[in-house]
């Protein structure tokens, strides 16, 4: 149990500063960016290359693309667009470029930039053809949609809140594999060949937990100690780009058909990514450097804000469930809503509900697009709160 809960920290030092980075930069484009930018430039052709191109350079991991990427969608981009730029950005990043460049050589670095910008755009097309929801973004956002600074920061703390379920499973899944999982047992796959060995890998790195750049020095490692080049890309590929709190938040936000394409893409697209690298380029580590797992102040500090996080959402939750159990009295007012995606989205609007005046209590069902509000408010007032807040009343 103790190696659990040690593997578990591991994995929150890793994985909290990259989330908090994701959702600051999702809070910025939001505060910095017109209401209708994503729709504008982000919807129809050329969408999905705009946003790979925009996504390939940025230092995002698996768990820092969500918010980034969920924010998109939440902004207006289209559906392609955004699951585009969850694929190629988890992948490289100019730090993670560098790092590659440096342990497993140039031409193994551009490679893997290429892998990631046509991922991103098979991806994003076959999302726009044949995803949950189509091509469509709906309309964008309303023009009461709050971009302060405050707004900004609602923005990104709502995106986490609303995949905090999925994150605590991706955690834990991670560390479990972790913990579970042979070090050994990855080396000893250079014995297997090609595909045998790039099939195992995905087994391990699809619904695992790691950063592009830290994985680097894993698959230098790797590489050395007699894993085909070819497998190392596929580690490279699908380990920062995919795990289980990736895609359960990709799932809950897209719909089942798009989580099937966005996993199929980087499963394939990793595939014959490694096997054409092996076929044509031959690549090895210049010098396999020292990986420290030290823990920085800053890490350890993100790690324990975001289990407090994680903690408040878990309780405010339920808060929110025992409030809905309760009967509405007959002053109560009920108005449709139009325009929530997700309980971070229901959570925020309750917020604004219950601070109006006059309003004793106030619950938003996600479900059923309403919101009941007891008080001496008016229906008036309710819908225009409603309206400030970026949703349509009904």
């Amino acid at each position: 149990m103790s190696a659990y809960l040690t593997a578990v920290w591991e994995v929150l030092v890793e994985f909290a500063p990259w989330l908090f980075l994701g959702a600051v930069v999702s809070g910025l484009l939001h505060k910095l960016l017109p209401a209708d930018f994503m729709h504008r430039n982000l919807t129809g052709r050329f969408a999905v290359l705009k946003s790979v191109i925009f996504g390939i350079p940025l230092p995002l991991c698996s768990c820092g693309v969500i918010p980034a990427g969920i924010g998109l969608k939440k902004d207006g981009a289209s559906d392609g667009a955004s699951v585009g730029f969850l694929i190629a950005t988890p992948q490289t990043g100019v730090d993670s470029v560098m790092v590659s460049a440096s342990m497993l050589g140039w031409p193994f670095a551009l490679f893997k930039v290429v892998a990631a910008l046509a991922t991103g755009l098979v991806g994003g097309a076959l999302t726009d053809r044949f995803g949950s929801r189509g091509q469509d973004a709906g309309p964008p956002p309303h023009e009461h949609t709050d971009r302060t600074w405050r707004g900004a920061w609602d923005h990104g703390v709502l995106l986490i809140k609303s995949i905090w379920g999925w994150l605590v499973f991706g955690v834990l899944a991670s560390a479990a594999i972790t913990t579970l999982v042979p070090e050994t047992w990855l080396t000893a796959l250079g014995s297997y060949g090609g595909f045998p060995a790039m099939f195992a890998v995905l087994l391990i790195a699809v619904p695992l937990y790691v950063c592009a750049t830290a994985s680097v020095p894993i698959s230098a490692a790797l590489v050395a100690g007699g894993m085909p080049a070819g497998a190392a890309l596929v580690f490279l590929m699908a380990g920062p780009a995919t795990n289980l709190a990736t895609l359960g938040a990709i799932k809950k936000t897209f719909g089942l058909r798009t989580t099937g394409i966005y996993l199929a893409t980087i499963v394939i697209g990793s595939i014959l990514a490694g096997w054409l690298f092996s076929s044509v380029l031959t690549s090895g580590p210049d010098e396999v450097l020292p990986h420290e797992h030290g823990d920085p102040i800053w890490a350890v500090a993100s790690a324990a804000l975001l289990v407090a996080s994680l903690v408040w959402f878990a309780i405010e939750d339920a808060r929110r469930f025992v409030n809905t159990l309760g009967t509405p009295s007959t002053s109560s007012i009920t108005v449709g809503v139009e325009g929530m995606t997700c309980g971070g989205c229901s959570g925020r609007l309750e917020k604004v509900l219950n601070k109006l005046e006059g309003v004793d209590k106030a619950v938003v069902h996600l479900a059923d697009k309403k919101a009941v509000v007891e008080g001496a408010a008016t229906e008036a007032d309710v819908r225009k709160a409603i309206e400030m807040a970026g949703f349509d009343p009904v």
